[in-house]
């Protein structure tokens, strides 16, 4: 059995250890010690990495019998005598968290009677899940509840109970295992069982921040930030705001008002360029046919038009396609190039095939019917897919020949 001294010392990050154990597991060496100070991944909290005898720890595992298994980048003799250094910035970074996340789940079950059923400690943010629906207001009550305490900076004390005694405690959750119990004491706030490395008073967390929620399973889910973290979110925020203020030349406090005019007047700008591309497609549709080219009995127009969105294409083909014996073929100027391929009535032609062919060709994709067929995500040379789309449509018209 590891001796694992973050059970009693969370802040003691390196020691001198016995190589009890090295052995190969899936191509990699597996690394056991009498005692170590690396936490492996469990109860929703990644484990430490760092350094061992001067290779990487790139995963620490718990095993059977008790043993802790230390995944390094290279094997350690069995015997010898090895240093261990944890990741400090890491470990602090998972003992905010964590004890974050204590505290959060405190402090809706004391407030709201919401119970933690879920906790996951991501490399970004962490999730945690409760088993009731709440509201906006349930969260920042919650968040306030569970800064207070932080900014008590209370101590965080670790205890040890048998069963028996801790079936005579306030526990916030009945214990998932048997034996002796590990319990992490917020003082006069939580007392949860827990294998865990946390902070030792409070403030050390710094901050603890709801990020969003959403009902999930009957409950709800919510991301969360605490310490550093939540100072990287703060910052990243205030950037985001700062750019929108300057772009938009309006208080912050504005800025949604401003965004959603800004979306409507897009809108509608959008619909008046749908509309005045339909009427000008009908002009400009006579010229492309006046210019196409004879492929047997049909009259082939491919063009790369410049200004036109996708929504306008089409128009465009639409109209040109509508006088018979035409085959419309339009291109955008701009990469990814859009693709629209239209033919009239009375033309032996599979649009869809002919996009077919050119996207396994020129990549992109797209889809339609054998009268009107559209893609997109197209790259190269507008010259170059120009040629091969009128080379795939002479190929198609051939039995017209």
């Amino acid at each position: 059995m590891t001796e694992r001294l973050y059970y009693t010392e969370p802040t003691c990050v390196e020691c001198d250890a016995t190589v009890t154990s090295c052995h190969t597991v899936d191509g990699r060496s597996m690394v056991t010690l009498d005692r170590t100070v690396f936490y492996p991944s469990s109860g929703g909290q990644p484990c430490d990495t760092g350094t061992l005898g001067g290779c990487a720890v790139v995963d620490v595992l718990d095993l059977d019998g008790g043993q802790v298994g230390h995944v390094v980048d290279a094997p350690l003799v069995v015997g010898s005598s090895v240093r261990g250094q944890v990741d400090w910035p890491r470990r602090f970074d998972h003992m905010q968290q964590h004890t974050g996340q204590h505290i959060l789940s405190a402090a809706f079950d004391r407030l709201h009677q919401a119970r933690t059923v879920g906790f996951h400690l991501g490399a970004d943010v962490s999730t945690l899940d409760l088993d009731k629906v709440l509201n906006a207001g349930a969260m920042e009550a919650a968040e306030i509840e569970a800064n207070r305490i932080v900014w008590d900076n209370r101590p965080v004390s670790i205890r040890f109970a048998t069963p028996e005694e801790a079936a005579t405690m306030t526990l916030r959750k009945e214990p998932t295992r048997s034996g002796s119990l590990r319990l992490i004491d917020v003082a006069g706030f939580d007392l949860s069982a827990c294998g865990g490395t946390h902070v030792e008073w409070t403030g050390q967390i710094g901050h603890i921040a709801v990020k969003s929620w959403e009902k999930f399973r009957g409950g709800t889910r919510l991301e969360f930030v605490c310490g550093g973290r939540a100072l990287r979110e703060y910052r990243m925020a205030r950037d985001i705001v700062a750019g929108c203020v300057r772009v938009l030349s309006v208080p912050p406090a504005d800025l949604p008002a401003a965004i959603e005019r800004g979306q409507a007047d897009n809108k509608d700008l959008r619909r008046t360029a749908k509309a005045q591309q339909q009427r000008l497609a009908v002009y400009e549709a006579a010229g492309l046919v006046a210019r196409g080219t004879s492929v047997g009995s049909a009259t082939v127009v491919v063009e790369v038009i410049e200004g036109w969105d996708q929504a306008g294409l089409k128009a465009l083909a639409t109209a040109a396609a509508s006088r018979p014996g035409v085959v419309a073929a339009l291109m955008s100027a701009s990469e990814p190039t859009l693709v629209v391929i239209a033919r009239a009535s009375d033309v032996s032609l599979d649009a869809s095939a002919v996009l077919k062919a050119l996207v396994a060709g020129c990549g992109g994709k797209g889809g339609g019917k054998a009268d009107l067929a559209q893609g997109g995500g197209m790259t190269g040379d507008p010259a170059t897919l120009k040629a091969e789309l009128e080379s795939v449509i002479s190929r198609a018209l051939q039995p017209e020949l």
